[in-house]
C-alpha cells in the first residue's frame, strides 16, 4: 500500500509578489525559516521540515481577490512549540501591521491559536495543541511515581 509520510511543501500565488515576498521574509524570519530558493517570480522558504512557496499570479489570476469561504485554500496552520511561542507571534504580527482576524486564545479544548492574514488576504495560523494535556499526563506520571 503506498503511504504519505510527510506533506512536502505548498505552494500559493500571490497578487503582488514584491510586497508578499517582503511580508513572508519578515514572518518565516521570525519563525525560522530559510530562504530555500528563489526565482525571479517565485520563492520558497523552509525549516527543514516544513516548505512554503510563493509565486506571482498570472494577468488573469491577479483579477480574482481572494476570499475565505471560495472553493480552495481555507487556511495554513503552522504548529508552534507553545502558548508562549503562539502569543510571540501574535506581538510580532501586531507590530508588523499584520491584520489579526482572531487573536491569540483557545479555540478548542486545549487548541491555542491566532490567525492572521496575509497581504492578499490568505489566512494563516500560528497554533500548538495539547499543551495541557500533556503538562497533566506528567503531573500525574509524577504522583504515581512518588
Amino acid at each position: 500500500m503506498v503511504r504519505v509520510v510527510n506533506i512536502d511543501h505548498i505552494s500559493v500565488r500571490v497578487s503582488d509578489f514584491a510586497r508578499s515576498k517582503a511580508f513572508y521574509g519578515r514572518l518565516f524570519d521570525f519563525l525560522g525559516f530559510n530562504v530555500l530558493d528563489e526565482y525571479e517570480d517565485a520563492i520558497g522558504w523552509t525549516n527543514g521540515k516544513t516548505r512554503y512557496w510563493i509565486g506571482q499570479a498570472d494577468r488573469k489570476g491577479r483579477k480574482h481577490k481572494f476570499r475565505i469561504g471560495d472553493v480552495g485554500l481555507h487556511h495554513y496552520a503552522f504548529e508552534l512549540r507553545s502558548r508562549k511561542d503562539v502569543d510571540a507571534l501574535q506581538e510580532f504580527l501586531t507590530e508588523m501591521g499584520a491584520k489579526i482576524v482572531d487573536p491569540a486564545g483557545e479555540y478548542y479544548d486545549d487548541y491555542y491559536a491566532v490567525f492572521f492574514l496575509d497581504p492578499d488576504g490568505m489566512k494563516l495560523e500560528g497554533m500548538k495543541w495539547g499543551e495541557k494535556t500533556r503538562a497533566l499526563q506528567r503531573k500525574r506520571a509524577v504522583r504515581r511515581k512518588g
